[in-house]
């Protein structure tokens, strides 16, 4: 048991990036309107992501390179639009998942401290434990954090289950009405995660591999774990909002802390006192966990893009990007904390329309010269991908319309 915990790591590390406002809010909510009736949509969009997820730790594997060196072999353009990309979403991800991080402790612990505070502590408190225990100990933490959300998340679903007195439906539903068609089409994009995150996994395997042997077999075994994860604790918290919401008439408020909190409330007022603290536990463990894991992941990957394209390389740059975002964070909680929804809506568009950008991008990298043949995706594999990509495309096309 112990040698099979040492194995795990990146893909812990993928699930607790990937395990926040998708799986917590949007997926809750999903529950809340439509009963089960979107697990089919949960479960599609696992299964269309996959291979481009799967890609990022399997070339590291199996080249000792990230991503995004393999992207600099597709052209230096690719790698810096990844670089504006990356920097025009950056700050806005990480203060919006740090200020839900703050609105649960805030109510969790009932210290009546202002958002912008808890904010400032909850980044502190993560910006210390990467600047002093780097990799290794952001690798320990992970694994009892991701497990601790995943049990307090299963153990929430069965008590709220096995207390409920309603029926529950397992027909499948395909909104059709233009809010219906909205949220799916939100509810899809972020599930798990967007698709960037597979460049952070490939750092992360490289830095898995200093203290150990990495094969491309073992970084796939660590990363279907985590992806598993990911399907579960999304299920767990569609079932939640089936159980506690579905039947009742309320609705959940738009807002991330609001809703947070009002989840809590909701456990609470139909379970009993107790599930203050298992649901208050779950929500915490999912937010803290996405704070933590992009803190770390969006420093170390600008970090590395930028040593790419200027072909330098700076020792302390890792470092540098993390005072960088903490600054950009601090600025928004500060100065343009009324702009958040038009801030998270931009970051949520250019997410949803990049999606084909970086799927295409990890196909082609993935069979590349630089990819031994044997470490190469099968024939059948790589046609699902374009088929996936394919269905990605008409995705985004159809976001664009409901803009428009």
């Amino acid at each position: 048991m112990k040698a099979f915990f040492k194995q795990l790591g990146p893909g812990l590390l993928f699930a607790g990036a990937a395990i926040g406002v998708s799986h917590l809010v949007q997926s809750t909510r999903a529950g809340a309107d439509y009963g089960l009736g979107l697990v089919w949509a949960l479960v599609l969009i696992h299964i269309i992501k996959y291979p481009f997820f799967q890609f990022g730790p399997r070339y590291a594997a199996a080249t000792g390179q990230s991503l995004l060196d393999g992207y600099k072999r597709l052209g230096k353009a690719v790698l810096i639009i990844y670089f504006c990309i990356n920097l025009l979403t950056i700050f806005t991800i990480q203060t919006a998942v740090t200020i839900v991080t703050a609105g649960i402790a805030t109510y969790i612990f009932d210290v009546n401290w202002d958002i912008t505070i808890w904010s400032l502590i909850i980044t502190g408190i993560c910006a210390v434990i990467l600047i002093i225990g780097r990799y290794n100990l952001l690798d320990r933490l992970m694994k009892v954090i991701v497990i601790t959300l995943t049990i307090s998340t299963l153990a929430a679903a069965f008590m709220a289950g096995s207390q409920t007195s309603e029926a529950v439906s397992l027909t499948q539903i395909l909104p059709k009405d233009s809010v219906g068609i909205a949220f799916l089409i939100a509810f899809m994009g972020w599930m798990p995660a967007p698709l960037d995150i597979s460049i952070w996994h490939s750092l992360w395997s490289l830095e898995k591999a200093k203290s150990g042997t990495i094969t491309p077999k073992s970084a796939v075994f660590d990363f279907n774990i985590g992806f598993l994860g990911t399907i579960i604790v999304g299920t767990c918290f569609v079932a939640l909002g089936t159980f506690i919401m579905f039947h009742s008439g309320s609705s959940f408020s738009s807002s991330g802390v609001a809703f947070a909190q009002q989840l809590i409330d909701m456990y609470t007022g139909s379970l009993g006192n107790w599930a203050f603290y298992l649901i208050g536990i779950a929500a915490l463990t999912t937010m803290f966990s996405t704070t933590l894991t992009t803190l770390d992941a969006s420093p170390r990957s600008m970090a590395k893009a930028l040593e790419l394209i200027t072909e330098k390389e700076n020792k302390n740059s890792y470092l540098i990007w993390i005072i960088i975002l903490i600054l950009g964070t601090v600025g928004i909680l500060f100065f343009l904390t009324n702009e958040m929804g038009t801030l998270v809506n931009i970051a949520t568009i250019l997410s949803f329309l990049t999606a084909p950008f970086f799927a295409i991008s990890n196909v082609l990298v993935m069979n590349s010269a630089e990819v031994p043949e044997e470490h190469r995706p099968s024939k059948l594999l790589n046609y699902f991908s374009w088929f996936a990509i394919v269905l990605l495309v008409l995705f985004s096309l159809w976001y664009l319309s409901t803009l428009f």
